[in-house]
Formats: structure tokens, C-alpha cells, sequence
């Protein structure tokens, strides 16, 4: 049996906590609203969501999920991601605490927070994976 690269690690551990912090956010805002009339609340008193956020999360989970049984797909998802989450985190940054992305993804502060270290653990689990998997030498 082979053992996990790290970018099939993040993509499992991040695969399995995004969609349970996804479905666990409808608990705390289910709102599909957009613009400014978005009601963010709280995920465990500290992140904002809505339902817009809380499908994001659960997608981008169930992506993970399905990426890390693969060397070089986990090390693409782990890539992708992390440069994903640096744009959201800086543009985040950008337009400040309790606003809102795209007019339907409410961020602050804790978010951009998180988002960053998101996208800092996937770029160093993807350059931490060479692109090619080392042959093994097990014999059968």
C-alpha cells in the first residue's frame, strides 16, 4: 500500500472538512439573498456565511474529495485551490470586513483570515508533491 502525497492529505482533510463546515453553515444562515440585502450570520460566532458561501464550501469539498484517490489530480487540486483561495483571501482584504464578494459570498476579517491560510496549505501541499509519483519497488 502507498502512502498519501501531501496533496492527496490536503485534499482528503480539506475535502471532508469543507463539506461538513458547509452543511453545518445551513444551520446558521440558509439565505440565498444577494447584493446588500445578504443576512451574514456567524458560523460558530466567528465567519460569516450564507447559503451562496455554504454551497461553495460543500462544492469545493466534494471536488477534494474526489480529487485526492489521485496523485496528480490531488497535486492539481491542491495547486488550483491554493491559488484560488489567495485571490478570494486578498480580495477580501481588499474590500474589508462584513462585505460581501461578488455580491453573494459574505466575508470579514476571521474569513480572509482562513482563506489565506487555506491557500498557503494547498500551494505547500502541491509543491510539496512532485508532479510524478515515485515508481515503487514492492515486488508482488
Amino acid at each position: 500500500m502507498q502512502s498519501r502525497s501531501p496533496a492527496q492529505a490536503y485534499a482528503l482533510v480539506f475535502g471532508i472538512v469543507l463539506v461538513a463546515v458547509g452543511i453545518l453553515g445551513f444551520f446558521y444562515e440558509s439565505s440565498f439573498s444577494t447584493g446588500d440585502d445578504i443576512p451574514a450570520e456567524g458560523l460558530l460566532g466567528i465567519f460569516d456565511v450564507n447559503g451562496w458561501h455554504n454551497v461553495v464550501h460543500i462544492a469545493s469539498g466534494l471536488v477534494g474529495l474526489a480529487l485526492s484517490g489521485s496523485w496528480s489530480s490531488a497535486r492539481l487540486y491542491a495547486l488550483g485551490f491554493g491559488a484560488v483561495y489567495t485571490v478570494v483571501a486578498i480580495w477580501g482584504f481588499v474590500i474589508g470586513d462584513g462585505e460581501v464578494i461578488l455580491d453573494l459570498i459574505p466575508v470579514n476579517t476571521e474569513d480572509n483570515v482562513l482563506h489565506a491560510l487555506i491557500a498557503a496549505a494547498g500551494l505547500g501541499a502541491g509543491m510539496a508533491t512532485p508532479s510524478t509519483q515515485a515508481p515503487t519497488t514492492a515486488s508482488a
